[in-house]
């Protein structure tokens, strides 16, 4: 009698629990499966907005216009704006990553508990700052007026040199990357000081006892137990940087964008709004999807190892 009660309690909690996932799940559905369903859809023809004439279906050809080594001198072309993307988000997720843990480290290992919420809400506040308002920001920084001219002419003794901040091809790129840097660099500290206060401190006692000194321990307490937390940090970073638009937009002018801050995402909002190629933009859309998920299944496997107890 006690066991079909029980039974009956469980089935009536899956029943109520079911009940309030479907909402979630449908409005997931809804907003994030059918736009990736549709845009490997409308991939396969040649569909203009604001034209009403039937798409005609294409098959692969967008696809293979986009890897055609013919428009690869176009500084345009997509195969550019992959080249951009990568090397932003390599330029970007490294010292995102590493600078990051170094914070979060020398934050943890202080005393004074005043110090420590200090620097956690400094870092922290570009982090609740729009992409818009950040880069706004770094772009009166970077006028040739700016504090970017005087910081650098200071450091390396050029009195009155512009080094061109948002004018050269190569600085421009550093300067999307100095600005992302700044903005989400407080967030990933944060995460990282999470991860370091689930760490117990008597693993550190046991090694101070065993005589292991703060780099010894960093290594082979820290950084071990500490995996989880990386592989979240180096996760998030690398979506982020790779789905980037905010930065680059705001530092496009009139006419068409520079190939250093042409990235994918920039590409698609180029060829798909102004342009008006959604079957264009909704290939270059599936082709980043297809890399985010791929880097993402590739730093999972990598880093994949036993849970560690403790």
């Amino acid at each position: 009698m006690g066991s079909k009660k029980s039974y009956s309690i469980e089935k009536k909690q899956a029943r109520w629990g079911i009940a309030f996932v479907v909402p979630s799940l449908v409005f997931f559905s809804v907003f994030n499966f059918y736009p990736i369903l549709n845009a490997f859809y409308t991939s396969f023809f040649n569909k203009k907005a604001l034209s009403k004439a039937p798409p005609k279906f294409l098959g692969l050809e967008n696809y293979v216009r986009l890897f055609n080594p013919a428009t690869s001198g176009n500084e345009l072309s997509f195969l550019n704006s992959l080249k951009s993307t990568l090397v932003f988000t390599m330029g970007t997720f490294i010292p995102l990553l590493i600078i990051s843990l170094i914070i979060a480290v020398f934050i943890s290992n202080l005393t004074s508990k005043r110090s420590k919420k200090f620097l956690q809400i400094a870092y922290y506040c570009p982090a609740i700052l729009s992409s818009v308002v950040a880069a706004t920001i770094w772009m009166l920084i970077f006028d040739p007026r700016g504090l970017g001219n005087q910081w650098m002419n200071a450091l390396l003794k050029t009195p009155g040199t512009d080094h061109r901040w948002l004018v050269d091809p190569v600085m421009e790129q550093v300067s999307t990357m100095v600005i992302y840097f700044w903005k989400y660099i407080g967030y990933f500290v944060i995460l990282f000081i999470t991860g370091l206060a689930s760490i117990p401190p008597t693993l550190y006692e046991a090694g101070t006892i065993d005589g292991a000194n703060k780099w010894q321990s960093f290594w082979r307490i820290t950084l071990p137990l500490l995996k989880p937390t990386v592989v979240l940090v180096s996760v998030m970073a690398m979506l982020q940087c790779l789905k980037t638009f905010s930065t680059q937009y705001m530092l496009y002018t009139n006419g068409a964008p520079r190939a250093p801050i042409n990235v994918i995402t920039f590409n698609i909002y180029i060829t798909g709004i102004q342009q008006q190629y959604l079957s264009r933009a909704s290939a270059m859309s599936v082709v980043l999807f297809i890399l985010m998920l791929s880097l993402t299944l590739f730093q999972f496997k990598t880093t994949k190892s036993e849970n560690v107890d403790y």
